[in-house]
């Protein structure tokens, strides 16, 4: 069973793109009413290269927020990128971290959490220790935790933090083909592992939140459709056969081991590889839909009763070889 402490992060990339106003909204009121409050958005959502839609995400959640007079969401908003191009240039100037995090305490008040860097492809240390500094004194001002997502070079982050001390919020990728836990490591003041190793520990005070779960839209079962996030993404499904193959084999086992509901899609794989890893502190969820997030939440609330440690413990010994060291 997973721990109290995981916490689940509504995540806002698709909206103002293919996620509508009117359907954002309906899942801000579905992810309310199952008593959730957090949420996360950037500056750059959607990133769909169309640049009338840049900070669209954003203007749809403070409307809701507005509309509805709300002061207890938990958001964490990602700042530094310039467009929605995915082009790599951001700022992340003091300067521009002070004025942004400004901007989104008028947009958002008391909802506002954390101020997070949004890519960062810096590897000097003098600029990124003025960088942190920036959050150092937002979080001493106004009790804004810092953040970090999309970082190039962790272990210089992990020398220009190791004075400041700060306690980060992080999103990284993990999933069954990939997973960002083991480069983010340097950021543990003491690593933990064997076999030289490491992985991000809870106890040292950084929220670790999983993103892209469902590994880029992989299915469990081919063909894709023309239309599939999988394929649209450059997924190439010859390269994830043999995982997805030996994943099948074992679904019989899963299914009829225990009386549980059972595991059938990649989400359900997506959550148990995440919702049960002992160093993450929670999941952003990518959901487009009320029935998607409606299902999420039904299978995330099994764990509270049901005991899938047999599924967890098989997906690390059938993981793809640039995984298993993970």
């Amino acid at each position: 069973m997973i721990s109290p402490a995981k916490t689940l992060m509504l995540g806002t990339a698709q909206w103002g793109w293919t996620v509508s106003r009117h359907e954002a909204f309906q899942l801000l009121d579905t992810w309310l009413g199952a008593g959730f409050r957090h949420i996360d958005c950037a500056t750059n959502y959607p990133i769909n290269r169309n640049p009338i839609d840049f900070r669209a995400a954003e203007k749809i959640l403070c409307e809701y927020i507005h509309a509805h007079g709300l002061h207890d969401f938990r958001i964490t908003m990602k700042i530094g990128s310039l467009d929605n191009m995915r082009s790599p240039e951001v700022n992340l100037a003091p300067s521009f971290v002070q004025m942004m995090t400004e901007e989104y305490r008028r947009l958002l008040g008391a909802n506002l959490a954390c101020a997070m860097f949004h890519w960062d492809n810096r590897s000097q240390i003098e600029e990124i220790r003025g960088s942190l500094e920036a959050l150092d004194r937002l979080q001493q001002d106004y009790g804004i935790r810092p953040g970090l997502s999309g970082i190039a070079h962790p272990e210089v982050y992990a020398k220009a933090n190791t004075d400041l001390g700060l306690s980060f919020e992080i999103q990284l990728k993990h999933n069954v083909l990939q997973s960002d836990l083991e480069r983010y490591a340097p950021l543990s003041a003491t690593a933990a592992g064997d076999g030289g190793h490491h992985s991000i520990t809870p106890s040292l005070h950084h929220s670790i939140f999983a993103y892209g779960i469902n590994a880029g839209g992989v299915k469990l079962e081919a063909p894709y459709p023309s239309d599939s996030t999988f394929l649209a993404r450059g997924g190439q499904p010859e390269k994830v056969a043999p995982l997805l193959g030996k994943i099948n084999a074992l679904l019989p086992d899963w299914n009829t081991a225990f009386v549980r509901p059972p595991v059938k899609t990649m989400n359900h794989i997506g959550l148990i590889f995440a919702g049960l890893h002992p160093d993450l502190s929670g999941i952003l969820l990518g959901v487009s839909s009320v029935i998607q997030l409606r299902e999420t939440l039904d299978f995330w609330r099994n764990f509270e009763v049901f005991e899938y440690s047999d599924v967890f413990s098989s997906l690390k010994k059938i993981l793809l070889p640039t995984q298993a060291k993970n």
